[in-house]
């Protein structure tokens, strides 16, 4: 694979990885509503199984958050040390 199709695929994962750290955001924010609006209802299952799904979901948005973190170092250090920037310019000169 030559330098600028590992780029391009590994901008694609750092933006999958964003995309899914921003849905597990979601899916935290949604089980807090839950959790605030069965502060009302009292249902016993809610109370029982959403502290653990809030917490099991938490330690997932955890660990993408330093997946991204690290994979974001790995494709700016890939770009640094390969002259990304340089290689794109010099394609779009070609094309």
């Amino acid at each position: 694979m030559d330098k600028l199709k590992k780029f391009a695929l590994m901008e694609k994962i750092v933006h999958e990885l964003e995309d899914l750290e921003n849905s597990q955001q979601a899916i935290i924010q949604k089980l807090a509503k839950i959790e605030v609006d069965n502060i009302d209802l009292g249902d016993k299952r809610l109370e029982k199984d959403l502290p653990d799904m809030h917490q099991r979901v938490a330690e997932n948005l955890d660990t993408i958050a330093a997946i991204l973190e690290d994979f974001s170092g790995q494709t700016n250090e890939f770009s640094d040390n390969n002259n990304i920037a340089a290689l794109k310019e010099q394609e779009a000169l070609n094309n």
